[in-house]
């Protein structure tokens, strides 16, 4: 599974509303109805821009997961998801520029229209590119984190910081991420039946506890966009062909499906066991063939990864 499929199954998923929404008012605002679905936007997920300090110019891309605005008030905020599938030990500063990227991609959208104003400005207003009454527009992340292994990463800047002073730790600026981990995802109740249902069962897919699923689920049919979800959310290629290929259509044929992709796996990774230990035993690459019955490349394939 690429990693750029990944994205458009997940960037796809997300980009509903009721989806969106539900997942930011239950993760992030406690539960609380703050953003309503109708009043989502679509945003360009492009927050490439230029820094440009007296000498210095460098051009910067950043491409974010899905980004989406909402009335608040009489204005508006910027909220962005982040899908993660591996720990990255680096997430809270990689918010830190997703952030500070989309707030330069307003600041230049004030800068262009200040250099199309014809008024009179001051000499702080000509050298900001902006007026003194400017504001620019709160940007919330969300990092979705799916990957099987308890998080065990940074979850602020100042977690990447080595070991400061207290003169030092007081002043020092942090940066907060959010983070949700599926894995640990059953604290949250989610309103959307969509959401719900996928982070549940990718829980319990985890954990082995089919039961649990074939009793909730069993009977219950399921989108193929739900399935491929949960598909690439636990690493099933199986999972995902079907859903893609409509071959799926309730949770209990899916099920059935996965513990067959996970007994063939468990029978894989036996198999590779033993011809690790022939080959650390040296035995000839012909004979462990022959004993096993397999091709010659399989066994040349593993003793590479060696």
């Amino acid at each position: 599974m690429e990693h750029t499929k990944a994205d458009i199954i997940f960037k796809d998923f997300w980009r509903n509303n009721e989806r969106f929404a539900d997942l930011f008012n239950v993760v992030v605002f406690g539960g609380k109805e703050v953003i309503k679905p109708e009043a989502l936007h679509e945003m360009d997920t492009d927050v490439s821009g230029v820094i440009q300090l007296k000498d210095y110019k460098e051009t910067l891309s950043r491409t974010r997961d899905v980004i989406k605005k909402t009335a608040y008030g009489v204005e508006f905020v910027v909220l962005g998801i982040e899908s993660q599938q591996h720990i990255h030990y680096a997430m809270p500063l990689r918010h830190m520029v997703y952030d500070a990227m989309s707030y330069l991609k307003e600041y230049q959208e004030i800068t262009r229209k200040y250099k199309k104003d014809t008024g009179k400005k001051t000499e702080d207003e000509f050298l900001s590119k902006m007026k003194k009454d400017d504001r620019l527009h709160p940007v919330i992340t969300l990092t979705v984190y799916y990957g099987e292994k308890q998080w065990d990463g940074p979850y602020c800047l100042k977690d990447m910081i080595v070991e400061m002073p207290e003169e030092i730790a007081a002043i020092f600026s942090d940066y907060k991420m959010n983070l949700l981990e599926v894995r640990d995802s059953d604290r949250y109740v989610f309103n959307n039946t969509d959401v719900q249902s996928v982070f549940e069962i990718t829980r319990e897919i985890f954990a082995g506890h089919f039961e649990k699923i074939q009793e909730k689920y069993g009977n219950k049919e399921m989108g193929s966009d739900l399935l491929t979800v949960v598909g690439q959310m636990t690493g099933s290629k199986e999972l995902i062909r079907m859903s893609r290929n409509m071959e799926v259509n309730s949770m209990c044929e899916a099920l059935e499906k996965l513990k067959e992709e996970g007994e063939q796996m468990g029978r894989e990774k036996e198999r590779e066991a033993v011809i690790l230990t022939m080959l650390q035993n040296n035995y000839p690459i012909s004979e462990i063939c022959k004993l096993l019955n397999i091709p010659e490349e399989e066994v040349l394939k593993i003793k590479d990864r060696k």
